[in-house]
């Protein structure tokens, strides 16, 4: 056996204070000249504190369900309810514009929060959220055009 003493936390810590070591440690995240062009793009300083990668993950979902809450809005239920109701004519498109609005704005915090975080997929979530941004854009344009007829 060693001599050598093995350092604990105590048993107890004092009020407040976390006994084991935890985000001083942690080494600072190597990124690539994309990583850093997107952080200054989008005004991102350094990882914020208590946000982990879950976090990130859930904004995403939230985000999608935005965009997708959108699409069923204008494709389905707008096409069928709206006209049924009689509700006054561009009242859904404008609602659609909103919700659109909305949606890309979330999908941009939720490309922040993953690269504030480093988290290992912020590429590909981040594309998809692209993706869903372009799509929502062209669908804002289309919505434009039919309230300016």
């Amino acid at each position: 056996m060693s001599s050598e003493l093995i350092e604990h936390p105590p048993a107890v810590a004092p009020e407040g204070v976390c006994p084991f070591p935890h985000g001083a440690g942690r080494p600072a995240p190597q990124r690539s000249r994309a990583d850093e062009v997107v952080r200054r793009v989008l005004r991102i300083k350094e990882r914020p504190a208590g946000v982990s990668d879950n976090a990130a993950l859930a904004t995403f979902q939230k985000s999608m369900l935005i965009s997708a809450t959108r699409c069923t809005l204008t494709y389905l239920v707008f096409p069928f309810a709206l006209p049924a109701v009689s509700v006054a004519k561009g009242v859904g498109v404008i609602l659609g514009m909103t919700i659109g609005i909305f949606a890309m704005v979330c999908d941009v915090f939720t490309i922040r929060r993953f690269f504030a975080v480093d988290h290992k997929w912020r590429w590909y979530f981040s594309a998809a959220a692209l993706g869903v941004i372009t799509l929502l854009a062209v669908l804002l344009v289309q919505d434009i055009i039919h309230l300016a007829r």
